[in-house]
């Protein structure tokens, strides 16, 4: 099938590889040409395990195109997705006017019947905002006689994972009242329904809340893990125990419920925030998500809190070694990511900081550029020399298995402040370490 793709981000790069991959003909269209130019020779903008191979292979073999040619990628497609980014407005509330863009564009380049698919996530009613805006468009051109269809078809992509999760997905959810759109749906996504049948057919607003829905349940279960976590500390228990405790019952189950210093990235924040504006918007108090987001912002205080009372509050001239700069493991993305807040606190106080990252040290430069106050470290054993105690923000699997014995050697003195509860406490304190983790006695 012919397929065109607006938006090479993260998720219409991914979506646009893997349709590729299957033997779809894809064309991925973006306003940015340099990006464009990078992309046709093989340099992925984003880091995501297993993404760089699929699309330069499949570049090369002719089934992945891109472009800066809005007009000639809506004339290649029987279908066009919307997969253009979101990004939260001042009040939280998911800012359309990219989707809407890519919208009008399309209506004003089609000359065929169309298929255009909502991938980005969208508030309810936005699969009607875009079917608005392509009807007035194409009455302008004077060409009503052209058909159209507004699906909504969310995505539920994990960074890190995104490729694994795009080829075999858990579950398809086609958001159509149109019998069309849904039987050229299906074609599209066969390959990936061999198994068994994947597909959700419902109507459009029932897709739409569904993306919204999910992501907010997992960011509720880990602000619930994390809220459960501090109680620990205080009441002298162990949140591993408890967490493999509550995870083993099959009902509630162990993913996401892993203690931390809360959830960052592009897609939980903002979906939480949004979710509670559409609420707002209807005068409806999301009482439960706003207390998720609450707890997610002061979780990503909790680390200097730590910090900052081992030391009495006296941190001026203190230099920390920070491993873990990405929101999350195999991933470079530091949007909202709770070492931000870490970084700035330790700043504030007249705290240095050398860190390291497997992937997101690009990203931090290009975010903080070049100050006093941040060395960034080509290893993470560099980060130690000179530190006065070591900081771990995010669980990268190279964090896992350190040597504990240089790290006594340098660092000013054996001091571990673990946001991610890599190693045993019990351990720690026998290998001489002064060590504080999350929800467990130090």
């Amino acid at each position: 099938m012919k397929v065109t793709v607006f938006g090479t981000g993260y998720v219409g790069l991914v979506q646009g590889a893997i349709l590729s991959e299957v033997g779809h003909d894809v064309v991925c269209v973006d306003v940015d040409a340099k990006k464009v130019e990078r992309l046709k020779n093989g340099e992925i903008p984003i880091y995501e395990p297993g993404l760089e191979p699929l699309v330069t292979e499949n570049y090369a073999a002719g089934r992945l195109h891109f472009t800066t040619d809005a007009a000639e990628a809506v004339k290649h497609g029987d279908l066009q997705f919307i997969a253009v980014g979101t990004p939260p407005d001042e009040d939280g509330s998911a800012d359309l006017k990219y989707v809407l863009a890519v919208a009008e564009t399309i209506a004003t380049h089609m000359e065929k019947r169309q298929v255009i698919i909502d991938k980005s996530t969208v508030p309810v009613g936005t699969a009607d905002k875009v079917k608005t805006k392509v009807a007035e468009t194409l009455e302008k051109r004077s060409r009503t006689d052209l058909e159209f269809a507004v699906v909504s078809n969310p995505e539920f992509l994990k960074e890190g994972s995104a490729v694994a999760d795009c080829m075999k997905p858990d579950r398809i959810i086609i958001g159509t009242d149109d019998d069309y759109a849904e039987e050229i749906m299906r074609e599209l996504y066969a390959p990936f329904n061999r198994n068994h049948d994947k597909v959700m057919i419902m109507d459009v607003r029932s897709a739409e809340l569904t993306k919204y829905a999910a992501n907010c349940m997992l960011a509720t279960k880990i602000s619930f893990i994390n809220e459960i976590a501090n109680l620990a500390e205080l009441l002298g228990a162990d949140i591993e125990a408890v967490r493999q405790g509550i995870g083993s019952d099959p009902r509630i189950g162990y993913q996401f419920i892993y203690p931390g210093v809360g959830y960052g990235g592009s897609c939980f924040p903002k979906d939480v925030q949004a979710l509670i504006r559409t609420a707002d918007d209807i005068n409806f108090d999301a009482k439960v998500l706003k207390s998720v987001e609450a707890r997610n912002n002061e979780q990503k205080t909790t680390l200097f809190q730590k910090i900052n009372k081992h030391y009495g509050g006296d941190l001026k001239g203190k230099t920390f070694a920070v491993w873990g700069l990405s929101f999350k493991p195999n991933t470079d993305d530091m949007r909202e990511a709770p070492s931000r807040v870490l970084m700035e606190a330790l700043w504030a106080a007249g705290a240095k900081v050398q860190a390291y990252d497997p992937e997101a040290m690009e990203e931090t430069q290009r975010i903080y550029g070049s100050r006093d106050d941040l060395s960034l470290c080509g290893t993470k054993e560099s980060t130690l020399k000179g530190a006065d105690a070591l900081v771990i923000v995010t669980e990268w699997q190279a964090f896992r298995a350190p040597d504990f014995e240089l790290i006594k050697q340098q660092l000013a003195q054996p001091l571990v402040f673990d946001g991610r509860n890599l190693f045993d406490p019990k351990r720690m304190v026998k290998k001489g370490f002064t060590y504080y983790s999350v929800g467990r006695p130090s």
